[in-house]
């Protein structure tokens, strides 16, 4: 997510934090840059995969770190997303970072020169040799800040994608099957509208919605749009046959009342909480919510790959990024290094997340090996499409307020891509 994310409750991040700081002995002990304190921020709520596998990295850490505590921050993607360049250029900078990957966050970053090179750390730890190609082109970053080439400013420990998260009971309720095809999921929305429940869960203020609507596009794009919309390798054409009819079918859906007007101002928790509670029957989102749809969902429920389309929003994870100012540099490394361990990745693999690097044999849950087995099938296809909001710097707000425009029915669909046409002309580097 997302870039893209977006999934942390202020409650669920306090709880996080608290938890942390209580293991580490207190929020105060230590002081940055004596080699004693791993000043860590990142945004996982305790319950998902992410956030249950780092809590036990870090209990792993301090042991075998005596004398070193881990001081975490409670933060959101949000927080982080709005807030980094001002911060990593202050004496407040945390020593390790949980950061969206892409060309407009981890990429500018790099290009600004706030972020470490980690190219000798990757080679020497041999982190390199657990990531596969297409995880690892989010890694790194050229002198432009285009991901795929160049200096390592990231490393992931797990990977994501995104699916459509069913509820089985609502289907079975109303005689559904689930959907195979494009024409079956918008029979089944159908369905539901008519018995007046909405079909799809959205947030329109947040990251959901932009990823519905690049998700329409992707059904009828290939390898090469993608190329060059996400790393310049062409001309993109907002008006092509992908983009409009992403945009018209999305303004169609929303007419139809498969996602509501009301959601424009709707945020990603409370769409993914809708799911939760029962009140959604369908949520398009990522492989991020899996932990803890597993803790918390009380219905019967599952997920598929998007229908009738080879590609889908994914990549690695959000990256462990090194600020250029971070004063235990080293300490940043060793925990890097432990969250790409056989145990925690064994663990995150379990609880629902996609680990880079786990024994196979070690992941029980048969949930987890459904998660799993969809992820191999779509990098086996190559079909991670990395997230709308990538390609230029600012064009996540641009996507958020032009498409709750389109949720409203105060711009058309038409308006709609001159608007992004125009934000990713701009943003583009220059040849």
């Amino acid at each position: 997510m997302l870039t893209t994310r977006r999934r942390v409750v202020a409650s669920a991040v306090i709880l996080t934090g608290s938890l942390l700081l209580t293991s580490c002995g207190g929020s105060d002990g230590g002081s940055s840059g004596d080699g004693k304190t791993l000043k860590l921020w990142h945004y996982e709520a305790p319950n998902s995969a992410m956030g249950a596998a780092w809590n036990e990295a870090i209990k792993e850490f301090e042991a075998s770190h005596p004398g070193v505590q881990v001081k975490y921050e409670e933060k959101s993607f949000e927080q982080i997303q709005k807030t980094a360049q001002m911060v990593l250029n202050s004496s407040d900078t945390p020593d390790l970072m949980e950061y969206n990957k892409g060309n407009a966050t981890a990429g500018l970053l790099s290009k600004q020169g706030l972020l470490t090179d980690l190219s000798a750390e990757v080679a020497k730890r041999g982190w390199d040799k657990k990531l596969s190609a297409g995880v690892s082109t989010t890694s790194r970053y050229d002198a432009q800040g285009v991901m795929g080439s160049g200096n390592w400013y990231g490393v992931p420990n797990y990977a994501e994608y995104t699916m459509v998260f069913y509820n089985k009971d609502l289907f079975a309720k109303y005689k559904l099957a689930e959907p195979k095809s494009v024409d079956e999921l918008t029979a089944a929305m159908d369905v539901f509208v008519k018995n007046k429940v909405t079909p799809l869960a959205n947030a329109g203020a947040e990251y959901l919605a932009q990823q519905y609507l690049y998700q329409l596009a992707l059904s009828q794009a290939d390898r090469s749009w993608v190329d060059s919309y996400e790393l310049y390798k062409g001309k993109t054409d907002f008006h092509d046959q992908a983009w409009t009819y992403a945009a018209t079918t999305f303004a169609d859906w929303v007419k139809k009342g498969y996602i509501a007007k009301t959601s424009s101002g709707t945020k990603a928790e409370e769409a993914g909480v809708s799911f939760i509670q029962g009140k959604a029957p369908i949520l398009f989102s990522g492989s991020w919510w899996y932990g803890r749809f597993q803790d918390e969902v009380k219905f019967d429920w599952g997920s598929s790959l998007w229908p009738g389309s080879n590609l889908t929003l994914g990549s690695g994870g959000n990256l462990w990024v090194v600020p250029k100012n971070a004063k235990n540099k080293e300490l940043a490394y060793d925990f890097i290094d432990i969250t790409m361990s056989k145990k925690i990745q064994n663990l995150l693999g379990n609880k629902g997340g996609i680990p880079v690097a786990a024994d196979p044999s070690a992941i029980t849950d048969p949930k987890s090996q459904q998660l799993i087995t969809d992820f191999n099938t779509l990098s086996g296809r190559d079909g991670l499409a990395f997230y709308p909001d990538w390609p230029v710097p600012g064009f996540y707000d641009v996507l958020v307020s032009e498409t709750q425009k389109l949720i409203t029915g105060s711009e058309a669909p038409d308006a709609y891509l001159d608007a992004l046409q125009k934000a990713y002309d701009n943003g583009v580097p220059k040849k």
